[in-house]
């Protein structure tokens, strides 16, 4: 009897999982584990929580999905706390576990986990490990990692057309299942104070898991055909449909970029493409871009320097950051987004760009910062795409151009009437 531990990261579902599917062919059992970590619930240096409510709430719907997916696949979903070593060690002996399977990360806090468990378990028990987060697999690209083109287009133009996406696969029930218990995944409440309050406003009043993530693709694709008018409505700011709204579910791996391409394919072959439709697989070729350029410079993406190692002399005014983060700028469009942001942990893409380039470029605070409160407050924040827009918007790091948004400008340009900022500056925040 093989029985392996699979040990979910950021790649919270069962449909395309193509390190689970081989799990599934290679072993008689698999016990499911997610490592809920002490540091996912601790403050950053800056005082942000590091995960915050928004984004741990929809983390928890997500692993619950998990488990009832799992579970169709006579797979059981244990959630760990802390660490997780003393726990994963026993599951190891008492199950007579041989193999981990696990997404490979690169950044430091993961690899940091991942070396911890490794330095105390046998070594006797072996690791596989894939690239499972990108639209393109790396082996496919017809350029090593490390050889990232700096701006997009170039690398946009080598695997545009270029390089083919890999089906979308779906495991095999398994033939046994483990006879382990299973404690249920634990509730907002129990993990901290906060309380989330329901926002009637909120551009993304979707939950997390799988079937959440895959039904907004039925609903976005198939039955609104909204993905025909992407490209024309994307900067939007106003309701749900403006764009996608797939980025929550693609952070925490509930759906896959390949998941997403391949509907479209199809999408296209029936109703034809046009530039919308091309648009959205634009976007997740931009997603791809800023993994590979994460994966090419490691830690760099964090450096107050960015990738390019520039010197910039950023200013850490504590009161000029909050009054970012309590929209009191004297920029109404920017304090709008970041309301919104506060209530919601939602943000527009068009907002988001215009308050990160304020924040460094006008009021010259250390970006570094404002990545890291944009860590704790999105539903959607995956490291690569934060870090890597940051660094972009602040001058560290891929735009060849170094621009800077006029807000004032852009809020003419994309909330003429208003309506936007109406709709969040009525509010009290603190």
């Amino acid at each position: 009897m093989k029985t392996a531990i699979y040990w979910f990261r950021n790649d919270l579902r069962v449909v395309d999982n193509h390190l689970l599917k081989q799990a599934t062919e290679e072993n008689d059992q698999i016990i499911g584990v997610y490592i809920l970590e002490d540091r996912l619930l601790s403050l950053d240096r800056y005082g942000f929580a590091k995960t915050g409510p928004f984004r741990l709430q929809f983390l928890l719907q997500s692993l619950q999905e998990l488990k009832s997916a799992l579970l169709d696949l006579n797979i059981p979903l244990i959630v760990l706390r802390g660490s997780g070593v003393s726990e994963m060690k026993s599951l190891i002996s008492n199950n007579e576990v041989t193999s981990i399977y696990n997404q490979l990360e690169w950044t430091s806090e993961e690899v940091d986990t991942e070396t911890k468990l490794r330095n105390s378990i046998s070594a006797s028990v072996r690791w596989i490990q894939s690239y499972d987060q990108f639209l393109l697999h790396p082996s496919d690209l017809p350029f090593s990692p490390d050889r990232t083109p700096r701006g997009f287009t170039s690398f946009r133009k080598k695997i545009e057309n270029r390089v083919d996406v890999r089906p979308v696969e779906v495991p095999s029930p398994m033939k046994s299942t483990p006879e382990i218990e299973a404690d249920g995944i634990p509730v907002l409440e129990e993990l901290i104070q906060d309380k989330i309050t329901t926002d009637d406003r909120s551009a993304f009043p979707f939950r997390g898991g799988q079937t959440q993530a895959l039904d907004r693709l039925r609903s976005y694709i198939w039955e609104t055909k909204k993905v025909r008018y992407y490209k024309k409505t994307r900067n939007g700011l106003v309701g749900t449909d403006y764009s996608s709204k797939f980025s929550p579910w693609l952070a925490n791996g509930s759906l896959s970029a390949r998941s997403i391409y391949w509907e479209v394919r199809k999408f296209e072959k029936i109703h034809g493409s046009n530039e919308s439709t091309y648009w959205l697989i634009f976007e997740l070729i931009w997603r791809d871009f800023f993994k590979y350029v994460s994966l090419k410079h490691q830690n760099k993406i964090f450096k107050t320097g960015g990738i390019l190692e520039r010197e910039y002399s950023w200013s850490r005014d504590r009161d000029k950051i909050e009054q970012w983060i309590k929209g009191e700028t004297p920029e109404p469009f920017v304090n709008a987004n970041m309301i919104e942001l506060a209530r919601t942990g939602w943000m527009s893409n068009r907002g988001r760009q215009n308050v990160a380039s304020y924040f460094s470029k006008d009021m010259g605070l250390d970006w570094r910062i404002g990545a890291a409160y944009f860590e704790s407050m999105l539903i959607d924040y995956d490291v690569h795409s934060n870090y890597g827009n940051w660094m972009y918007v602040a001058g560290v790091g891929n735009d060849p151009r170094d621009r800077k948004f006029n807000v004032a400008s852009q809020a003419e340009r994309y909330d003429p009437n208003g309506r936007f900022q109406r709709i969040w500056l009525q509010t009290t925040l603190f």
